[in-house]
């Protein structure tokens, strides 16, 4: 363990304030008290050797440790925080940084972690959902990464027999029976194999589909997220598919969101905006937060508008204003998580709106 001493001892009981940065095999920390960096150190990315080092450096401190969010996810997080030491996950682009700074190593940026949690330079940390949540959303996240990949592998069939020159007599409809019966096109051996490893690898991901399904399907009536679960139903435009995936993606309880420009915004929903002194520029959407999300709230969104009359207004008045429809169907799914949000704090199924 290399390590960098600035002060050989804290006295007991103080705060410390340590920043990690993250990286997967080596751990750079920078541990700040009383506005001074007093030690720098690199150690593996053990969570026991942090803790052995935190404990026997520091002994009766009170410790703060900050990091950022990553491809290792909130397992240290749960690990810390069990260890009784206070942990803090930031998002990557919302910690402060200078913009003149022209040099970044992980040694910098584990001071400047430490820095921002001493002075307590942050606003919206990440939000670390438990352990059973994590695990249950993964089923979600995974079907979701499955369904891409059917799609991918669909066109890589159909681009293999437009190159090829092969003509089949179903040429508008492609579901299971059309791919299953490309088996029986009369090619030759090379040119067999490569369609059958692809058709193959089709059939497995369409049997893995079917299996995340119906695991999604039993976290339902799961006691957890019954009660959401059935809120989330009774929205206009979202079925059972989409009302899982939401109360898995976004949490049975929406009470940390205190207002309903603050959830709009975590999805991503909220307009950009440049403006300087009289000047006033608003842009797209932010697309901050999970594509997934607002891919799904869209989708819903043009059904919603077909059976709920205050959505359906909303929409044509945003359209014939701004000229687009893609505009206006961005307008409706903020309006509709929004909604969602206030139905889940309430504990009352959504209400069909009327336009007076």
């Amino acid at each position: 363990m290399k390590s960098y001493k600035v002060q050989n001892f804290v006295v007991k009981g103080k705060e410390v304030f340590v920043g990690l940065e993250d990286s997967k095999k080596t751990w750079k920390i920078a541990v700040r008290c009383e506005k001074m960096l007093i030690h720098q150190v690199s150690m593996p990315a053990e969570h026991q050797a942090l803790v052995r080092y935190l404990r026997n450096k520091f002994p009766d401190c009170n410790i703060h440790l900050i990091y950022e969010a990553g491809f290792k996810g909130f397992n240290l997080f749960d690990r810390l925080m069990d260890e009784g030491i206070d942990c803090v996950v930031m998002p990557p682009h919302l910690v402060t940084e200078a913009k003149v700074n022209r040099v970044k190593t992980d040694k910098i940026d584990a001071n400047r972690l430490a820095v921002t949690l001493e002075n307590h330079d942050f606003k919206h940390p990440c939000f670390v959902p438990d352990k059973e949540r994590r695990e249950d959303r993964q089923i979600s996240r995974t079907l979701w990464a499955f369904q891409k990949d059917i799609i991918r592998v669909r066109n890589r069939i159909r681009k293999l027999l437009d190159f090829h020159g092969i003509e089949v007599p179903f040429p508008d409809r492609w579901g299971k029976d059309e791919f299953k019966a490309l088996k029986e096109l009369p090619l030759g051996d090379s040119l067999k194999k490569s369609l059958l490893a692809l058709i193959s690898h089709l059939e497995q991901l369409w049997e893995h589909k079917e299996s995340l399904q119906e695991a999604l399907r039993a976290l339902c009536s799961k006691e957890r997220y019954k009660k959401a679960f059935g809120i989330a139903m009774s929205l206009p435009g979202i079925g059972w598919f989409t009302a899982i995936r939401l109360v898995l993606e976004l949490g049975e309880d929406l009470s940390r969101f205190t207002t309903g420009k603050k959830i709009a915004a975590f999805v991503g929903l909220t307009c950009s905006e440049h403006s300087t002194g009289e000047a006033e520029r608003k842009g797209r959407i932010t697309g901050m937060g999970s594509g997934f999300i607002r891919a799904t709230l869209i989708e819903s969104s043009w059904m919603a508008i077909r059976k709920d009359p205050a959505l359906l207004a909303k929409f044509t008045r945003i359209w014939k204003g701004k000229g687009t429809k893609k505009k206006a169907i961005v307008a409706v799914a903020r309006m509709l998580i929004v909604r969602l949000r206030a139905c889940l704090l309430s504990g009352k199924p959504y209400a069909i709106g009327t336009v007076r």
